[in-house]
């Protein structure tokens, strides 16, 4: 086994590859993200550097001392008193003790509190509890304190919300009222996004995550970026973080667009420069993980999109690295080993300004 690697699938599946076989994955890999999105491969160099970090034999690696970078969070406080099916662990705690906890025993760079849904449609009926929470919780905490959820378009749509299904209609060649559809139910979750936004910038809000936004389609990224704009317009200084929901925009409508730009299929070197020009502070960049390729394969292409993303933006780019995103595994409790190679590739690789 001298000659062999252990490392991960991405399904999180260990296994032992041989060091060309890593090189292999690797060149494969930023060969796929350069051909979808348009951008460079990785150098050589960068390769032969991003297969150090694959083969480095400690199971947990990091950057050198002054290569840190912030870590912002989409819930994380939530693991502590979540379930397991969730990532968490059950503990009996309230969601302060939570925040607390992992600000002050943790060492966070952020904190966040959101709906145990993590969608904000189910937020605008109990807004009045979430703004007391958010409020009591940042009066006890000393790190920036964000409330987050998902736009989730996909609750506005039968049989959760009050819009026919696109779906449905789909499959069935009713084109116009499937297209027609996504357009009432984005003004729905844009009106409801800013509704959300307004109150919690009202009481001091310290930070607004939109997390995932586009999961329903480019209609869904579209709501997002005008409520950005909205909100951004009546709170200038409340900091928006909006993070993407895959590397590139699924067109579910296909003609939306965002001050003239067509937003379907858009990958994310050009999705950060719509964010910009909504006004949001921070991109959160993804991009999916196969999980019948191996980590190396899959770091790549996440090294690859990063790269050309960073150098294009003028705002922070944080690089989401959750359960089966940017190189980390499809699981609950991604792996300490394939977290911290993730992480650590992102950072000295793609010039990666957050986590």
């Amino acid at each position: 086994m001298e000659d062999s690697i252990l490392t991960r699938m991405g399904d999180g599946e260990r296994l032992w590859l041989s060091a060309s076989d890593i090189r292999k994955d690797i060149a494969e890999g930023t060969e796929d993200a350069a051909e979808r999105g348009k951008v460079p491969v990785l150098t050589d160099a960068e390769q032969g550097r991003l297969y150090d970090i694959m083969a480095e034999p400690a199971r947990i690696v990091s950057v050198l001392p002054g290569e840190e970078v912030i870590v912002s969070d989409d819930g994380c406080s939530m693991s502590f008193y979540s379930g397991q099916d969730g990532g968490g662990v059950g503990v009996p705690m309230s969601r302060m003790q939570a925040v607390l906890t992992y600000e002050r025993a943790c060492g966070a760079d952020s904190t966040s509190i959101g709906h145990s849904d993590y969608s904000y449609k189910p937020v605008k009926p109990i807004i009045n509890f979430e703004t007391n929470d958010y409020y009591n919780i940042s009066m006890t905490t000393t790190a920036p304190l964000f409330y987050g959820a998902q736009p989730n378009m996909g609750l506005y749509f039968q049989p959760d919300g009050p819009c026919p299904n696109p779906s449905e209609l789909l499959p069935l060649g009713e084109i116009k009222a499937a297209l027609a559809a996504q357009e009432k139910a984005a003004g729905m979750l844009r009106d409801d996004l800013v509704y959300v936004g307004k109150r919690l910038a009202a009481i001091g809000c310290e930070g607004l995550n939109f997390d995932t936004s586009g999961s329903a389609g480019d209609a869904d990224f579209m709501a997002a970026l005008e409520a950005v704009a909205a909100i951004k317009a009546a709170a200038p200084g409340m900091p928006i973080l909006m993070g993407a929901s895959g590397e590139f925009v699924i067109g579910m409508h296909g003609e939306v667009a965002f001050n003239e730009k067509r937003l379907a299929g858009m990958y994310p070197h050009e999705q950060v420069k719509v964010v910009e020009d909504a006004g949001a502070d921070i991109f959160g960049l993804a991009v999916g993980t196969s999980t019948n390729r191996t980590v190396a394969w899959n770091l790549a292409r996440a090294v690859t999109f990063l790269k050309q993303t960073t150098a294009v933006a003028d705002i922070p780019v944080h690089v989401n690295v959750g359960m089966g995103v940017c190189g980390i595994p499809m699981m609950e409790q991604p792996p300490i080993d394939s977290v911290t190679r993730v992480s650590k590739a992102l950072v000295q690789l793609g010039k990666a300004d957050g986590l």
